[in-house]
């Protein structure tokens, strides 16, 4: 069984490094807002696609529209971390897991007790003043109305990458590091397709390649291992997760 090989990989990987996407999120209610309804619900109130939306030139020109969006679509905090998450940090607690670098930006890894996470799109919890640089809670986003302003009168906006923009500096390249000297690499929740994330697979020497997702992705053929199953279900399966 795909279960029982990847466990096995598990226990005899010296240094093992996670890379996961949506999909990691969504089993625990969080809504993909890439996926077919999450395009239709943002065509169909807003005229425009996520990718706009969430947009670096939208966001300067239209901030009152992206806040709504934003507020609507990512601040969503009222979720739990499912097995794949929980399980993730039980391997790094054990030493069996040496990161977990993700796209997702809600911090659900961190709330499982992941200690060693790579936000390369940043974390909708950490919010800066574009002015003066003052730093504050996703409370004050939360709690506000139209566009949140700092005291000095600057925009106060989301510490996340939004399209158009450079990955965080240091962050990108520390993934690499790991992606570099892991053994095994599991991919889970993600189709690969958003760049320049989906090009750290480029830098795996190791041993095996194991791909989670639903769907087919571009590098099936690339991986040691495909399974075709949501990634909680498949971490709950595992015994070395427990």
């Amino acid at each position: 069984m795909d279960y029982l090989q990847l466990e096995e990989w598990i226990e005899a990987s010296p240094r093992t490094v996670f890379f996961g996407g949506a999909g990691v999120s969504t089993e625990s209610g969080i809504p993909d807002f890439r996926s077919e309804n999450g395009i239709f619900k943002a065509l169909e109130k807003y005229g425009r696609s996520p990718e706009t939306l969430l947009s670096r030139t939208f966001f300067h020109f239209r901030p009152e529209i992206f806040f709504e969006y934003y507020r609507e679509n990512l601040l969503v905090t009222d979720v739990q971390p499912n097995p794949a998450h929980f399980g993730l940090a039980k391997l790094e607690s054990e030493g069996r897991l040496s990161a977990v670098i993700t796209q997702n930006v809600d911090g659900l890894h961190q709330k499982a007790g992941s200690k060693n996470v790579l936000e390369l799109h940043g974390s909708i919890y950490r919010n800066y003043c574009m002015i003066c640089g003052k730093k504050y809670g996703i409370e004050t986003i939360l709690q506000s109305e139209g566009i949140p302003r700092c005291r000095c009168g600057g925009i106060i906006r989301p510490d996340v990458v939004l399209y158009e923009e450079n990955l965080p500096e240091g962050v990108f390249e520390k993934a690499i590091e790991e992606v570099s000297s892991a053994s095994l690499l599991i991919i889970g929740g993600t189709s690969l397709a958003v760049y320049p994330a989906a090009g750290l697979l480029q830098y795996f020497r190791g041993d095996h390649l194991v791909l989670i997702n639903r769907s087919e992705t571009p590098y099936d053929s690339m991986a040691d291992l495909v399974i075709r199953e949501p990634i909680g279900e498949v971490f709950s399966a595992l015994d070395v997760c427990k």
